[in-house]
């Protein structure tokens, strides 16, 4: 079996677990790349972008060479928005782990070390919603190195977490997950979690159809 610890975060990790949330997030670009264009309206506007600029020119490569530009703007648009969000978690609580996660009785954050490398880290803070304050803590900043992946890692940084809420007395446990995310999904259904709502965070989401899963796990 693979060797691995799990310990609360320490301040030599600081570095490690930045590197590792980012790398774990910008991972998705290409599941969010491919989701974009599976979309039915996307593929419309492709298609009448295609025709137009076919009518205009006269040309066929005209169009295919308008459809490709298109590709190239959709990627880059989806790398942006996911490096977007990598700076906006570095920005905030990754710029200071111990203020954020380790001076509040109802926040913890974990990392997973193997051969003296961080390869796993979660989170767990109050939930920003006032109705769910009182009964649940919310799982956050979940990633585990491609590396290290298939080795039950994820699984117990998760139930670290239920262990913590549960030891004070939380009746659940809340986290957000995309729709890219799929193999997170299947994680933490396996733990128990179940799906209790989706939104889009933009406009822009709503039309490629890209929503933010919630999950709830109730706690025995």
């Amino acid at each position: 079996m693979a060797s691995y610890r799990i310990r609360q975060y320490q301040d030599k990790d600081f570095d490690a677990v930045r590197t590792l949330f980012a790398r774990g997030m910008l991972e998705h670009s290409p599941a969010g790349y491919r989701h974009v264009l599976r979309s039915g309206r996307v593929q419309l506007l492709l298609l009448i972008l295609f025709v137009l600029v076919r009518a205009a020119g006269g040309f066929w490569l005209l169009g295919l060479g308008a459809v490709a530009l298109a590709f190239v703007a959709i990627w880059l648009l989806v790398r942006t928005y996911c490096t977007a969000y990598v700076r906006q978690a570095l920005s905030t609580d990754l710029a200071d782990v111990r203020g954020s996660y380790l001076r509040s009785p109802h926040s913890c954050f974990w990392v997973a070390e193997a051969g003296g490398a961080v390869v796993g880290m979660v989170a767990v803070e109050p939930p920003e919603d006032p109705a769910e304050r009182e009964v649940a803590l919310e799982l956050k900043r979940m990633s585990v190195s491609r590396e290290h992946r298939g080795w039950g890692i994820s699984g117990a940084l998760c139930r670290e977490v239920l262990s913590f809420a549960r030891a004070r007395g939380f009746g659940a446990v809340v986290l957000s997950t995309s729709v890219v995310q799929v193999a997170a999904q299947r994680l933490y259904e396996s733990q128990g979690f179940r799906k209790v709502g989706a939104s889009s965070p933009s406009l822009l989401a709503t039309l490629v159809c890209f929503q933010v899963f919630r999950y709830r796990c109730d706690l025995p």
